[in-house]
This record gives structure tokens, C-alpha cells and sequence, in this order.
């Protein structure tokens, strides 16, 4: 399991209220989080991933909170069920305000040259296609309404060679690259789109990769300034911030949030 040092959550502040939040991949890591830490910031948030059930769950303890949340399945390897699940949005509240397109696949870790094309073509559908299919669709809910927000989850590996994990590293160098060109494309339409690079982060996908690389996990604490993995929610705070008012006027940046380890 990930070692972390757990942080105290700070109270909410209403960063959100008001706004239609859609979130993928949120039936856990980041993206569970963020459905939890986004609607206690007073967000009406709609969940996205292929587990249902998971999304349950975190949907009934948001309400349960006092929240407002819903459950959509989502496939982001099938373009046609990324439309489908933010028509629901729609369907659901009549707008939205923000995007966290946070779901990713993590490919098989090894070398450039021992890299399948089944890894390769997973990630390119999940971790770069989804991510510009889910944008435009976004994008054109906001615009109904005056414009919103748009968050995407990169990641440290995008900033620099990724010799353990290249196909994903790849993808999502390309998604900065697309996460940039939206916010030029769209920024006369109010609409903002930013960035996330997280480092190491306490999530499922890393306990993954320490079960079949052990050490990743001390490695990366070694490297990292602030001598820790992230927890799921402190990624979770930069994307809410990213998607508040109090962020009017940053788009197409490319957030790090890695405890300066990209530094």
C-alpha cells in the first residue's frame, strides 16, 4: 500500500456553490475526491466512470452530506457513450459550469521497446481521445449558458522523459498539448481550460504499479521535495480552484502539483 502523510481537510468555503461540476473517472483516487471535496464546496456534481457501483456509493455519502450528486456510466474508450454521459448532464441540471476530466488507464510498465500496441492503443483512446471528445461535448453545453470552466488530469510523466511508462507519458504530453489549444480556441467564448500535473499520488493506480515494479513508491518519496505521495484530495483542491471564480483569469496552464519533484 502507498505511505502517505495524511493532511487535516481544510473547512469548506463555498468555492463552488452554484456551479454543475461533471467529474470522470470518479469512482475512485482523484476523481472520488474530487465528487466528495466539490460538492461539500457546494457544487451539484455528476460522476462518471465504469463502476457503477463504486459511484453509488459516493453518490449516496454526498447526499447523505447534505450534497447534491448523481451517477452516469461512462466507457471513455467509446467516444459516442462520452456524449451520451454529458447529454445527461444536461438532462440532469440544464447546464454546466465545470468539467474535471480526470479518468485515465495506466499501461503495463516497461520499456519503449517492449510496449504493446494494445497498451498503445489504450492509451491513446482513454488517456488523449476521451479527453478531446469529453472537451467539445463540454464545451458545448457551456456555451449555452455563458461559458465555464474545464479541468484536465495530466501528469508529471507529460513534463519529461518516461522511460517506465512511454505510452503514457506520450498521451498525456499530447493531452497539454490539446488542454492548451482549447483554451486559446475557446477563451472568447468564456470558457477556460487548465491542467493538472500531478506527481506521485496515493491512488489504486499506483498500488498497481508498486505490485509489479516494488520500490516505485520509495523512489518517488525520495524524489520528491516534500518527501511524500499526494493524497488523492490535495490534487482534488488544486482542480476546484482551477474551476472557481477565484481562478478567473488562468487558462492554459499546466498546474504542478508533484510536492516540487518536477521542479
Amino acid at each position: 500500500m502507498t505511505n502517505t502523510t495524511h493532511t487535516t481537510p481544510r473547512a469548506p468555503v463555498g468555492l463552488l456553490t452554484g456551479k454543475v461540476v461533471f467529474i470522470t473517472g470518479a469512482s475512485r483516487g482523484i476523481g472520488a475526491a474530487a465528487g466528495r471535496l466539490f460538492a461539500a464546496e457546494g457544487a451539484a456534481v455528476v460522476l462518471a466512470a465504469r463502476g457503477i457501483d463504486a459511484l453509488e456509493r459516493i453518490v449516496k455519502e454526498i447526499r447523505a452530506d447534505g450534497g447534491v450528486a448523481d451517477a452516469v456510466t461512462l466507457d471513455l474508450a467509446d467516444s459516442s457513450n462520452i456524449r451520451v454521459a454529458v447529454d445527461r448532464v444536461e438532462e440532469l441540471h440544464g447546464r454546466l459550469d465545470g468539467a474535471f476530466n480526470n479518468g485515465a488507464v495506466i499501461q503495463q510498465p516497461g520499456p519503449l521497446d517492449t510496449t504493446s500496441d494494445e497498451d498503445i492503443d489504450a492509451q491513446f483512446s482513454v488517456n488523449f481521445r476521451s479527453h478531446w471528445t469529453a472537451m467539445i461535448a463540454e464545451a458545448a453545453l457551456m456555451r449555452r449558458t455563458g461559458g465555464g470552466a474545464i479541468v484536465n488530469t495530466s501528469s508529471i510523466g507529460s513534463r519529461r522523459a518516461n522511460p517506465a511508462l512511454p505510452a503514457y507519458g506520450a498521451m498525456k504530453r499530447a493531452l497539454n498539448s490539446i488542454t492548451e489549444t482549447a483554451a486559446v480556441t475557446w477563451g472568447h467564448e468564456g470558457i477556460r481550460v487548465n491542467g493538472i500535473t500531478p506527481g506521485g499520488t496515493a491512488t489504486e493506480m499506483i498500488d498497481a504499479w508498486e505490485a509489479v515494479s516494488p520500490g516505485i513508491v520509495e523512489a518517488n518519496n525520495a524524489a520528491t521535495p516534500l518527501g511524500r505521495m499526494a493524497e488523492p484530495r490535495e490534487v482534488a483542491e488544486v482542480a476546484a480552484w482551477l474551476l472557481s471564480d477565484r481562478a478567473s483569469m488562468v487558462t492554459g496552464a499546466m498546474v504542478p502539483v508533484d510536492g516540487g519533484a518536477g521542479a
